[in-house]
């Protein structure tokens, strides 16, 4: 927000002289929220919503010549999406882009709070008033360092991952909650090797050793093709899910928002991994149409 600490602290004393109540009470080192604040929370979120939609409402009669854009995205999706907000940009200069990248649960909950005006994710709520559509596949792959021995093999079954270490992202992660819920149909364990936050560190992780991962095949292009992680031949991988865009149903599309969301329905759905072979396992990545072609990637 560009303030420093004292100035926050001295508006908030302001607000609470204002409203009359306490807003915050402090518990040892920690802020928290009095039930007038979060009363008050919930009317400002509201207040902000409906400043939006007015907006919105305007940038209807702009057209597409001025306009903001907020986009939230689950961190995967970083990899296949900045070709296309590039191409959206050169179609419309004049539209401003916001992109806040964080895992499914911060995503779900800047929908929630109107602090975003689009969602993707791989793994959309149930039971929620928002508007879900699949516009992509995103294969999740087993990864491990090429010199391990399971690489060299035809085919692995699911249950000898029991006894290897696996490297999973954070709780709150749709990966982590597809891997998850794949493991427990199959009524098969693994062992937790360590938790990281972003896929990068995942890859590192994997080949420095630490064990294996299953990462998107979307996220792997460059360590294939240059062999340093290696896609192992694991019965009933990939896990085949999708990419989804989400909006609010009682949200307003404005102009802006129409065409992003047009540029991304506008994708083919390409699933595939072809079945690895112990010298070549050759996989293909989703082609986006509108955006650089993407190369195969082989091991």
């Amino acid at each position: 927000m560009h303030l420093t600490q004292p100035a926050v602290s001295m508006q908030m004393k302001q607000l609470e002289e204002q409203i009359g109540v306490p807003l915050l009470e402090q518990h040892g080192r920690k802020l928290h929220l009095t039930e007038a604040g979060q009363e008050l929370r919930g009317h400002a979120q509201r207040f902000a919503a409906q400043t939006v939609e007015l907006q919105s409402a305007m940038d209807q009669f702009r057209g597409l010549e001025r306009g903001l854009l907020r986009i939230a995205v689950v961190s995967t999706a970083s990899y296949f999406l900045p070709p296309l907000i590039a191409a959206y940009s050169e179609r419309y200069p004049g539209v401003r882009i916001s992109l806040e990248v964080a895992n499914r649960e911060s995503v779900l909950s800047c929908l929630a709070e109107h602090r975003t005006d689009i969602a993707i994710t791989g793994e959309p709520p149930v039971g929620v008033e928002l508007d879900a559509q699949r516009f992509m596949d995103n294969p999740l792959v087993v990864i491990a360092n090429p010199n391990h021995p399971l690489a060299r093999l035809e085919r692995i079954g699911l249950a000898r991952l029991c006894a290897e270490r696996l490297v999973m992202r954070e709780a709150g992660s749709g990966t982590r909650a597809a891997v998850e819920r794949h493991f427990a149909e199959h009524k098969v364990g693994y062992i937790l090797g360590c938790e990281l936050n972003s896929n990068e560190a995942i890859k590192q992780a994997v080949q420095a050793g630490l064990g294996f991962g299953v990462v998107s095949l979307q996220t792997i292009e460059l360590e294939l093709e240059t062999r340093r992680l290696a896609v192992l031949p694991v019965e009933s991988f990939p896990i085949v899910r999708h990419w989804f865009i989400v909006h609010r149903r009682d949200k307003r599309m404005s102009a802006s928002l129409q065409a992003f969301r047009s540029l991304l329905l506008a994708q083919v759905p390409v699933t595939a991994v072809d079945a690895p072979a112990p010298a070549a396992a050759s996989v293909r990545l989703p082609t986006l149409i509108g955006a650089r072609q993407r190369k195969s990637a082989r091991r």
